[in-house]
């Protein structure tokens, strides 16, 4: 038999299928809910960390965080999307409609964000957003803009629309003028605004953009396909569930598939959940050998 914590964790049967279905559910109605992962991120709820993926609907108090080379694409419940970029947090509140009107407030105390909203998005909803980067906080009605909070300052960038900007130290101050970027910088209190070059902007923004392989040499995008990778296929229990906590600590939302063998018995395929395109897949089993310290990952069809 299975020891408790196994049965808990293989995946499979009528109840994975019925959670399935109602996590589809939820996801169509959420105010927030997770596009695509670049692996590692996590999500912070209730004082646990858990492996990002797809699909999971964000609450009021999460804490969302990439590392080293994630990205996260996230939907809100207005049609607008949210773009993080590597190592960095985002704190999610006040999410909900109320009276008609879609309201959130995001904090990203470090990293890089992107909010954009569509014309289609624009145009049948209303919006309060307070997007606070740093110490700088922008109020959102209907635009795009990117901020980074970094060891050399604060800064939100306006892409097109128009937003007001506060600054604790400073009175607040309306942007309309694409690329027009506010800056606070570490070492002063003083802030000011800057009109960057495309190139510039254009890079910038590229921090917060999903990378393709092979482009890049880690961190796949999640965003569906055919394969997956196996991490290993093991014959004790205590090992199985020793590589799915390292892997989901680490950042990648495995699960664990048992494996009846001819002689009796069980083997256990510590798999990731996700599936993707080929290329992605084969670029993730090399982070995953590096970060893990494992030997390669088989790519096999998810």
């Amino acid at each position: 038999m299975y020891p408790q914590r196994m049965h808990l964790l293989l995946g499979g049967g009528m109840l994975a299928w019925a959670l399935l279905l109602a996590q589809a559910a939820a996801a169509a109605s959420a105010d927030a809910v997770v596009d695509a992962v670049q692996m590692p991120a996590w999500v912070e709820r209730q004082g646990n960390r858990e492996a990002l993926q797809p699909g999971l609907v964000l609450r009021n108090r999460d804490h969302v965080l990439t590392g080293p080379d994630g990205r996260v694409r996230i939907r809100l419940g207005d049609g607008s999307v949210l773009r993080l970029g590597a190592e960095t947090r985002l704190d999610l509140n006040a999410l909900g409609i109320r009276e008609s009107v879609f309201t959130a407030a995001f904090d990203v105390p470090q990293g890089a964000v992107r909010f954009s909203t569509s014309t289609s998005a624009r145009s049948h909803h209303q919006r309060a957003v307070n997007l606070r980067v740093g110490t700088i906080t922008a109020g959102i009605r209907g635009t795009d803009v990117w901020g980074k909070a970094d060891s050399a300052g604060d800064r939100i960038c306006l892409l097109e629309g128009s937003i007001t900007v506060v600054h604790p130290d400073e009175e607040a101050q309306q942007i309309s003028e694409a690329s027009s970027c506010y800056q606070a910088a570490q070492e002063s209190a003083a802030t000011a605004i800057e009109t960057v070059t495309a190139a510039q902007l254009s890079w910038w923004t590229q921090q917060t953009e999903m990378q393709s392989a092979p482009a890049r040499a880690s961190s796949p995008v999640m965003r569906g396909g055919k394969w997956t990778i196996e991490l290993a296929t093991l014959d004790s229990e205590t090992a199985a569930l020793s590589l799915y906590d390292r892997a989901r600590a680490a950042g990648y939302p495995v699960r664990i598939r048992p494996q009846a063998l001819s002689g009796g018995g069980y083997a256990y395929a510590v798999r990731l959940g996700q599936s993707m395109n080929r290329p992605d897949a084969a670029a993730l089993a090399e982070q995953v050998s590096q970060s893990l310290q494992i030997p390669s990952p088989f790519v096999v069809r998810h």
